[in-house]
């Protein structure tokens, strides 16, 4: 697991530090919404991590102006910040409330798609939100294994893939993490009556960039509402639900992560998914086999670059 950390004492670079000393003030601060911004970004220029700082000049532009735009009121902020705090409280063992949040306002997907522009310009596979329901240890399985465990009700489903680069090289070797909820829209983890880590694995592809295995049609399911996510989608007034998917991440030394998900193009859920990740072309169709069963065929398409293993929100 790796997770971005910004140092409060980094060392500067002779440039930055020209920069992040701002002059002291010998005067009373005019109380106005400009000069409170202007010395609140002088303060921030203290910070000596590069990113860190842009990333903050940029989130305090956008929130001071955010909040003189809406006129907001100082109860209105005691709202939103006992939001983030009971957000924080809803995560656990079960779900990553702060994940949810993040997908149901787009903003994970939006993040994956800036991510991913430079790949997508050369024809990779769009990338789709981890969501909260990865686990670390999935197990490792052979290719052709069932995933499903027995006695796992729902239609038969057989799923072939390959990892190509984007000029369609076969990358071999390659990790690739799968999960998904049951017929009955739970995972595993979600549900006492599944067996552990079941719908679940981790395949590592042969010489042709090909893995497959076996398991059962997914099906939708509505996102939790139990908790601060669920309320501001009442608020809203929005649809719960989430087409039938399999989630992917692939993993491969010399390319960058590539994390997503296949979508049932027949859902009817699939235009309207709660969290916006069905983009592009990760709308498939689970073709129907001659014994009733399901067969799905996909190319996930990687962009050279630094292997990185994504922040695993479930042990």
């Amino acid at each position: 697991m790796q997770e971005a950390k910004y140092p409060m004492n980094e060392p500067a670079h002779a440039a930055d530090t020209a920069i992040s000393a701002p002059a002291e003030r010998r005067e009373a601060l005019p109380a106005t919404p400009e000069a409170l911004l202007e010395a609140v970004l002088a303060a921030n220029r203290r910070t000596t991590n590069p990113r860190l700082r842009q990333i903050l000049d940029a989130l305090l532009r956008h929130l001071h102006a955010f909040a003189v735009e809406v006129d907001l009121g100082y109860q209105e902020l005691e709202v939103g910040l006992d939001f983030l705090v009971r957000i924080g409280k809803a995560t656990g063992p079960e779900k990553h409330e702060g994940i949810l949040l993040a997908d149901i306002l787009g903003l994970a997907t939006l993040v994956g798609l800036i991510d991913a522009k430079q790949a997508l310009a050369a024809g990779g596979t769009e990338p789709a939100l981890i969501g909260p329901f990865w686990r670390a240890a999935q197990p490792l399985r052979e290719n052709g294994a069932h995933i499903a465990e027995q006695g796992t009700p729902g239609e038969r489903l057989l799923v072939v893939g390959r990892i190509l680069s984007l000029d369609g090289k076969p990358i071999a070797n390659a990790r690739v993490e799968t999960w998904q909820a049951s017929p009955g829209g739970l995972y595993e983890n979600q549900d006492p009556h599944q067996e552990e880590m079941n719908l679940r694995g981790r395949f590592q592809t042969d010489h042709d960039g090909r893995f497959s295995f076996h398991s059962v049609r997914p099906s939708g399911y509505a996102v939790p509402v139990d908790g601060p996510c669920g309320e501001l989608l009442d608020a809203q007034q929005r649809a719960i639900m989430r087409p039938a998917h399999l989630h992917f991440i692939v993993m491969a030394e010399g390319y960058k992560t590539l994390a997503t998900q296949i979508f049932d193009a027949d859902d009817p859920n699939a235009y309207r998914d709660v969290v916006f990740g069905a983009v592009g072309s990760l709308l498939h169709r689970f073709e129907r086999q001659p014994d009733d069963s399901f067969r799905l065929d996909l190319n996930l398409k990687l962009e050279p670059g630094t292997m990185r293993v994504p922040m695993c929100p479930l042990p």
